[in-house]
């Protein structure tokens, strides 16, 4: 990894007006000087990329599939592709975003720089992108927008204009490093979804009406300026990927669940949300298994709780998940769910490190789910080789997996034909004009006891 000085100044300070962005921040935007911040570059050959094209065999696909790798990027956690398609933005749960740029098109990455040097970021796990080019990024406690940010990276000071101020996300005394790592989503509403992970094992009951007020151990959706904010998902734990089915608009997230237990309770879910306001069952159960703090504690009074669509492996840690919407892999995978598998870390026998695929019936509810991808847990040994994060898809269809343990991106691709041909393996697929996904968002990793001193993968 090198340093390097940007010289380069704001290019985009005015004639920016849109309803996301409130006059003060306009006037901020107008204000920013000049900046030498430091560029940190991180090299995509030598020992490092040689290490990571080792696992590569490893890993174990469905005939027709091939695994690459795209970018060499530290502690890659969750994944926004640019609309063009060029730059993918990668969050961490350190104090980096990273622009992932792939200039000529070859679908391997060709530089990876840190964006927006000059600001200093706080656990910028959640990256995600509006339908008109504005880059959200939600921090531990702070929501920020940039405008047109695929064509502005590689200034070291880029047009931000803030969406929730610092410290106003979640109460400051609230803040900890478990089960911080947001996600976020733009519906078709044009509001913006962003999950609120509660930082404990299993919260105190004291914190039960404070959290469902504010949307811990929820999902709060707002305005793209932060007005207008409201709890559109309760009853979850820790949920680090959502996102909507293109079919019919519902939300499907993952959540994952108690540890202490046992290895084999209780399994992690996918759940998928209908209409606002439904409730998904914690503190009182998780997966349908009951929460001992919480046996004798009265539930919320006429409240439904919703089931899993999907129960996964206890302590799996599902984290990163999006729909499937392009047409290069075959058409059973077309409209399905794929989601990353962090992996355990306090199972006696460790799971998961693998992509999930679960397909959706004719009325929209899951109908199967299958290990598509794994391999990065040595099963002799039970020692990782890589840990994935998230999913997203480039522009041609082809897959993007996160990787925060082996700090890199995979690219999965179809290579094979309606015939089942594949001889043109390793060829890269044509640009389509499809839209890009992006994702958004415990191993946050599952690994929370009482903040601040719990562990956290």
């Amino acid at each position: 990894m090198m340093t390097r000085i940007g010289l380069c100044g704001l290019l985009l300070t005015t004639a920016i007006a849109t309803p996301a962005l409130a006059q003060e921040d306009l006037e901020a935007l107008q204000g920013m000087q000049r900046s030498d911040a430091t560029f940190t570059r991180v090299e995509q050959t030598g020992p490092t990329a040689e290490s990571l094209q080792a696992i590569l065999p490893h890993i174990n696909l469905p005939d027709g599939f091939e695994i690459s790798l795209y970018a060499v990027v530290p502690d890659a956690r969750s994944m926004a592709v640019a609309p063009q398609g060029t730059v993918v933005f990668v969050g961490t749960r350190k104090d980096k975003v990273w622009s992932v740029v792939d200039r000529d098109r070859n679908r391997v990455a060709d530089e990876v720089m840190d964006f927006a040097p000059s600001l200093t970021f706080d656990i910028p796990n959640g990256p995600c992108f509006s339908p008109d080019g504005f880059l959200y990024i939600v921090e531990r406690n702070r929501v920020l927008t940039f405008p047109a940010a695929e064509f502005f990276f590689e200034g070291p000071d880029p047009a931000v204009g803030t969406v929730v101020p610092k410290g106003e996300l979640i109460p400051v005394e609230e803040e900890s490093f478990n089960h911080t790592a947001r996600v976020c989503r733009v519906g078709a509403d044009g509001k913006l979804y962003i999950s609120l992970g509660q930082p404990y094992n299993v919260q105190p009951q004291d914190k039960l009406q404070k959290y469902d007020e504010i949307g811990i151990g929820g999902i709060i959706r707002m305005n793209t300026d932060g007005s207008e904010r409201e709890v559109f998902t309760r009853g979850i734990r820790n949920s680090v990927g959502h996102d909507f089915n293109p079919a019919n608009g519902d939300l499907w997230f993952t959540d994952n669940q108690v540890d202490g237990m046992g290895d084999d309770i209780p399994p992690g879910e996918l759940n998928r949300q209908t209409e606002a306001g439904q409730h998904f069952g914690f503190p009182w159960v998780n997966a349908g298994v009951e929460v001992p703090e919480y046996k004798d504690v009265p539930r919320p009074e006429g409240v439904e709780f919703i089931e899993p669509q999907v129960k996964t492996d206890a302590h799996a840690a599902d984290l990163g998940m999006s729909f499937y919407r392009g047409n290069s892999f075959p058409e059973e995978y077309r409209g399905g769910i794929f989601s990353a598998q962090h992996g355990s870390w306090n199972r006696t026998t460790p799971v998961g490190a693998r992509v999930m695929f679960t397909r959706l019936d004719a009325d929209g509810n899951a109908a199967g789910t299958e290990v598509f991808a794994d391999g990065w847990l040595d099963e002799q040994t039970g020692e990782y080789r890589g840990r994935p994060m998230d999913i997203a898809f480039l522009r041609d269809g082809s897959m993007l997996v996160s990787d925060d343990y082996a700090g890199a991106i995979w690219r999965i691709a179809y290579t094979g034909d309606a015939s089942g041909n594949t001889d043109n393996a390793g060829t890269a697929e044509p640009e389509t004009d499809e839209a890009p996904d992006d994702a958004a968002g415990d191993t946050d990793g599952d690994a929370a006891a009482t903040p601040p001193s719990a562990p956290a993968n």
